[in-house]
């Protein structure tokens, strides 16, 4: 691979490379970065320029609009809005983790991230890569490193063999450790999976009632009484973050 990749895997050498990918999010630019799941494609997520150029470089529409990854759940309530009790169960349990959660955005905030309804995906990775670029350069709007309808990047030459120029730059942390997508919940009314992944239903049941993809609990019936509930905007399958299949985006 050529000069972007920038290695970023030892937190003793990897200054250099952070220090280029926060200026170049921090001037529109888009990065590709790695999780704890796959590789993903971000930008600012208060730059609608740079929001657009991540879905053009994707190849995707503004009705698929990208999850949003931050740095630690106590950014949860300055994105979003009406949280529910048990979406914060999760939050806690599964932040940093694959979880990604679809909540209401705050109204107040000067973002564009396409046809989100209203709702945002937001999720906290575990990944030291990740977070550490997040706590400089804020909420980004992030997606799966790769073109819709080619399979997710595990690795940044996987990404780049995709994506090639439109991104300024590829921190490279080697293998993806998950290499699964996060589980997306729905959580702007009943808790519902909308996406399944690293997170089984199970797993969530454990902490919170949910319901299965088929509005369904799991069948030791764990949770009762919680009902379907309406899905926001669509989800698409090839995405991370995750998220990005999931409804809203302003993730993933």
């Amino acid at each position: 691979m050529n000069a972007r990749t920038k290695p970023a895997h030892d937190p003793a050498t990897w200054g250099p490379a952070l220090d280029e990918a926060v200026d170049v999010v921090a001037n529109g630019g888009l990065v590709v970065l790695p999780t704890d799941t796959v590789y993903g494609i971000g930008a600012d997520a208060f730059s609608p320029v740079a929001v657009q150029e991540l879905l053009d470089a994707k190849g995707r529409g503004r009705q698929m609009p990208p999850p949003v990854l931050i740095a630690d759940v106590r950014t949860l309530d300055g994105l979003a809005t009406d949280v529910p009790p048990h979406a914060r169960l999760l939050a806690e349990a599964f932040w940093p983790g694959g979880l990604t959660l679809i909540v209401r955005a705050q109204p107040s905030l000067a973002w564009d991230l396409g046809e989100t309804h209203g709702t945002v995906a937001l999720r906290v990775p575990d990944h030291a890569t990740a977070r550490a670029l997040l706590k400089r350069t804020g909420p980004m709007a992030v997606s799966s490193a790769n073109r819709t309808g080619q399979p997710a990047a595990v690795t940044a030459a996987d990404a780049y063999r995709m994506l090639g120029d439109r991104v300024r730059v590829y921190l490279d942390a080697g293998d993806a450790p998950g290499q699964v997508a996060s589980t997306i919940v729905d959580a702007t009314g009943p808790l519902r999976v909308v996406r399944e992944g690293a997170i089984s239903l199970e797993e969530l049941n454990a902490v919170a009632p949910v319901r299965g993809v088929d509005g369904a609990f799991p069948a030791d019936d764990a949770g009762t009484g919680a009902g379907t509930g309406d899905e926001p905007a669509g989800a698409d399958a090839d995405d991370e973050h995750t998220h990005d299949d999931a409804p809203g985006g302003p993730t993933g």
